[in-house]
């Protein structure tokens, strides 16, 4: 292996890496919170590849501008999912015991489900492709080459991931968030609204994976069934990087990103999306706390 082509597979990984941890922080800051798996977080990636398509050629919008409102599309839609679907888990509704789990992967799996059907009715099964960000088609760094459009939403892609980072670290939404994940109870006794923090967790949710299929719709395009793969990935980077973690969700997105990389060239491209699978199995047999998890203890 050259010394340039491992950079370019590199470079080429991270990247991806970095589209994929859009996403799964979504997943990762929902189960910090609820304690839950959201079955239905491949279809605000969905939502968000066709928002940001249409949107730029139906309507005519700009694509710079149409990158924000699939933001806020895919966050109205999770703020949707949370205040209709997932309130009566925390909300004192009803006594669940032990069939607070499978309501919500009953519910979230049924959403799912729901959307696919929905927009394969409303739009149809074709794909549709979204627009390029840029007008080049690649750009040159050295020994590297890569898609300009690439390259474009690589860029907006660490600056949304920084953001969010940034706004769960120190903002004041942000230290009410950590502390409901922490304790929720103890959270709620401490004067915290541990509903409109769990419904703040769904919009940046459904924003953050709707901005990934923006970000990634000229590229694989938008169809009913296209939020499938990423979320599978979704929840590989969440048990890697240890469930609930942000940032451990940030770095195993990355691992993720090179290995598949690397793997498609030196392996077999056939197998790619089988690469998280094989990293998970180990992970599971000698770390399945993650890479920022911690071991689970009964007393």
């Amino acid at each position: 292996m050259t010394g340039a082509l491992a950079v370019d597979l590199a470079v080429n990984g991270l990247i991806t890496g970095l589209f994929y941890a859009l996403m799964a922080i979504g997943l990762s800051l929902i189960f910090g919170i609820l304690r839950i798996v959201n079955f239905a977080h491949g279809e605000f990636y969905m939502v968000g590849a066709y928002a940001y398509t249409i949107v730029a050629l139906s309507l005519g919008v700009p694509v710079w501008m149409s990158l924000p409102v699939a933001f806020l599309i895919g966050a109205a839609f999770g703020w949707l999912t949370e205040r209709l679907l997932m309130r009566p888990l925390y909300a004192g509704y009803a006594s669940w015991g032990l069939m607070r789990d499978e309501y919500a992967v009953i519910v979230t799996f049924g959403l799912s489900l729901f959307l696919i059907n929905l927009v394969d009715k409303a739009i149809g099964p074709y794909a549709m492709r979204g627009p390029t960000l840029v007008d080049v088609s690649r750009v040159t760094i050295g020994p590297i080459l890569i898609s300009g459009h690439r390259l474009a939403a690589a860029g907006i892609a660490i600056i949304v991931i920084a953001t969010a980072a940034a706004l769960i670290k120190w903002s004041f939404w942000g230290k009410q968030i950590r502390a409901v994940a922490q304790n929720r109870l103890g959270a709620s006794l401490a004067g915290i609204d541990t509903a409109r923090a769990s419904s703040i967790v769904f919009m940046l949710s459904g924003g953050l994976a709707a901005f990934a299929g923006a970000l990634l719709s000229p590229v694989i395009n938008a169809s009913p069934d296209v939020g499938a793969f990423p979320a599978i990935k979704s929840y590989i980077i969440v048990v890697l990087g240890g469930m609930g973690s942000v940032p451990g969700s940030i770095i195993a997105s990355l691992l993720l990103g090179v290995i598949e990389s690397f793997g498609a060239v030196y392996l077999s491209y056939d197998y790619r999306d089988a690469f998280g699978l094989g990293l998970l199995m180990l992970f599971l047999l000698f770390r399945p706390q993650g890479l920022f998890g911690e071991k689970g203890r009964e007393v």
